[in-house]
C-alpha cells in the first residue's frame, strides 16, 4: 500500500471529517437547535393560551377578595417606594384580553378601557373605583411587538 493510501485512509477513519461529513454535521445540529427553539415556542404559546384563559375568567369579587388584593397591592407599592420608584407594573396579560387585539391602547384611545375582558377588566375597575380617588394613575402599555403586531398590555400604577 503506497503512503498516499495509508494517508487517505487516515484521513477517513473516524478521527478526521471529510467536508461533507462536517457540512452534514452543521446541518444536523442547526436542525437540533431549530426543533428545540420550535418546541421551546410551542411550550410558550400553549402557557400563553392557558394564562389567556385564567385570566378571561374574572374572579369572585367578593369584599374578602378583594381586601386581600388591595393589601397585596399596597404592599406591593410600599416595596416600590421604598426602592425610590415611583410605577410598578401591576398586572400584564396577552392582548386576546382585549376585545380589539389592544389597538385602542396602541392609539391611546379614550374608550380603550371598554376594549377590556375578564381579569384586567376587572383591575381597571378597581383602579377606577379604589386607586384613582387617592390619586394613583394607570397606564397601559403594549409590552412586545411579536411579528410587529401588539402582543402583551402591561398595566403599570404610578404615583409620580
Amino acid at each position: 500500500m503506497s503512503s498516499q493510501a495509508v494517508e487517505h485512509h487516515d484521513l477517513g477513519d473516524e478521527t478526521f471529517m471529510s467536508a461533507d461529513d462536517l457540512r452534514h454535521y452543521m446541518q444536523e445540529m442547526q436542525m437540533a437547535k431549530a426543533a428545540q427553539f420550535v418546541s421551546a415556542m410551542d411550550r410558550a404559546d400553549r402557557a400563553r393560551a392557558e394564562l389567556a384563559k385564567t385570566l378571561a375568567q374574572p374572579i369572585d369579587a367578593t369584599p374578602e377578595r378583594l381586601r386581600e388584593i388591595v393589601h397585596n397591592l399596597m404592599a406591593r407599592l410600599r416595596s416600590a417606594a421604598q426602592r425610590g420608584d415611583t410605577e410598578l407594573m401591576v398586572m400584564r396579560f396577552p392582548n386576546d384580553l382585549c376585545s380589539d387585539k389592544g389597538r385602542a391602547i396602541n392609539n391611546s384611545e379614550s374608550g380603550w378601557p371598554d376594549t377590556l375582558t375578564g381579569r384586567p377588566r376587572q383591575a381597571y375597575e378597581l383602579w377606577r373605583d379604589q386607586l384613582q380617588p387617592a390619586n394613583f394613575k394607570l397606564k397601559a402599555i403594549i409590552m412586545d411587538w411579536p411579528g410587529g403586531l401588539p402582543g402583551d398590555i402591561g398595566f403599570f400604577l404610578h404615583w409620580d
